[in-house]
């Protein structure tokens, strides 16, 4: 699509691109990455890109720096104050937090005395239907027993006070039964759900960073100790160290210093000078939206992913710290979404209003018969590397 093409000839020094990242193809199990050789990602006729709460009318090139951050504000207090109390309430006496449909902030809570400080400082509290000690020996449980069947994966969903486990299309025969089987020992702390397709790390790319004939993605960029980085997944950094921002490799972008997967699944990549952009996202529509800052995603909470095979996509958070089992290898502490990917969104970001929040991961389904999503949190990186996400530039 045209506008595509214009913000594909942008130039990765003035912006952080929500772009996708790829492995190559060579050495990968077939159908484990979703990988192709470095090109040209192709257009999708008649796609439609979303519009964003908040954006600024067409013609202004930046969603954020008028509207946007005031539209997105009554979200993000939500969210904040959802990582606030349950930061401080603990793991033993919360089960975790949501926003319910009318967007109050829902907190689960083990007793009176808790219930009467989450009111007090706005939020709703609900009782938990069973202990956080309860809910985490399940999903112990389920590491032990199920850590090495691919295509699975579980979180707990605080709402229900469940353990929600699910399984995708590979699943089948005697490896489905065995997950039956440990699903009805633990009663009806467990429930299970079909997932539509594979589960797989999503590579590919668009946007493209380039390395070592793979294409990749650039998800935010940061600084750390006054130098320029940006983060991508860590399944890409993990095969290329040497990054560019054309296929041909003239114009240099990049070296990974960094690199961790699976387990958890982000690179840092040091920039090379001139090459850093500031921190804002593509938006596919001749727009970007300024990040500021970085938080943590909430069940509930409406989000907004960014990649150079879709564009733009919008869905909701289902779980936070879910554990996948990917061909690749598990990965922990991921967020579940109903946000669509498909192969070349891997690496983009995860942000609500002006908050980065994570890195596309993998996933399984599409954008046309739907599927889930799964993202790295940001502030795990951040926090791991002493960086922060770059300013905005007028």
């Amino acid at each position: 699509m045209r506008r595509r093409n214009a913000a594909r000839r942008s130039r990765l020094r003035t912006m952080a691109k929500a772009t996708a990242v790829a492995a190559g193809t060579a050495g990968l199990a077939a159908g484990s990455l979703y990988a192709v050789r470095a090109a040209g990602a192709p257009e999708r006729p008649g796609e439609q890109v979303a519009r964003l709460a908040g954006d600024v009318q067409a013609g202004e090139g930046r969603a954020g720096a008028a509207r946007g951050p005031r539209a997105a504000a009554p979200a993000r207090r939500t969210a904040t104050l959802a990582g606030v109390l349950t930061g401080r309430l603990g793991a033993a006496r919360t089960t975790g937090a949501y926003l319910d449909r009318a967007g109050r902030t829902v907190v689960m809570v083990t007793n009176a005395a808790d219930a009467g400080l989450v009111r007090g400082a706005g939020a709703v509290p609900k009782m938990t239907r069973r202990s956080p000690a309860a809910l985490t020996g399940v999903t112990t449980a389920l590491r032990r027993s199920m850590g090495t069947v691919t295509g699975t994966g579980w979180a707990v969903d605080p709402a229900t006070s469940q353990v929600v486990v699910w399984t995708d299309a590979t699943v089948t025969g005697t490896r489905m039964a065995a997950v039956q089987r440990t699903a009805r020992r633990m009663g009806a702390a467990v429930r299970t759900v079909r997932v539509p397709g594979r589960l797989g790390t999503l590579a590919l790319g668009g946007d493209a960073i380039f390395g070592q004939g793979s294409r990749c993605s650039l998800g935010f960029n940061v600084r750390r100790g006054g130098e320029d980085f940006f983060l991508t997944a860590g399944h890409c950094g993990n095969a290329v160290r040497t990054w560019t921002a054309d296929q041909q490799g003239n114009r240099p972008l990049g070296t990974t210093v960094q690199s961790s997967f699976p387990g958890d699944d982000f690179a840092l990549v040091r920039a090379e000078a001139g090459a850093a952009g500031d921190g804002a996202v593509n938006l596919f529509n001749g727009q970007t939206r300024d990040i500021a800052q970085a938080g943590e995603a909430v069940v509930g909470q409406q989000v907004v992913r960014s990649g150079s095979t879709t564009g733009v996509s919008t869905g909701r958070v289902t779980a936070v710290g879910a554990t996948v089992n990917f061909p690749e290898g598990t990965v922990t502490g991921m967020i579940q979404t109903t946000v669509c990917a498909e192969p070349g969104d891997s690496g983009g970001p995860l942000f609500s209003g002006t908050t980065a929040l994570g890195l596309t991961s993998g996933g399984s389904g599409d954008c046309r018969t739907g599927g889930v999503t799964f993202f790295q949190p940001v502030t795990e990186p951040l926090e791991r590397f002493g960086a922060e996400v770059s300013s905005p530039r007028n």
